[in-house]
């Protein structure tokens, strides 16, 4: 018997594939930009496959949030221990 369901990964796929016209719409920055945010996304199938409740683009989108987040809390974090050594 086969799947009933795409995989998460099937899913990701698809979806990244729907954006295709809309990203070529984008200037080429900003093209570099989405590629970027579906990259982030495709770091975290694996967990995502447990977010059967929410909709696949939800969690797609709260992949790319999870990593930008990130990179935000590293650059305060950054930022903290510049100040931290100027001020020593």
């Amino acid at each position: 018997m086969g799947r009933t369901l795409p995989s998460i990964t099937q899913e990701f796929q698809q979806e990244e594939a729907s954006f295709a016209r809309f990203r070529r719409a984008l200037r080429r920055s900003d093209q570099v930009a989405l590629d970027d945010l579906f990259a982030l996304a495709r770091q975290h199938l694996a967990a995502a496959a447990y977010a059967a409740h929410a909709l696949p683009f939800e969690t797609f989108l709260l992949c790319m949030l999870l990593e930008e987040h990130k990179e935000v809390m590293k650059l305060k974090q950054h930022i903290e221990e510049s100040r931290a050594r100027k001020e020593e």
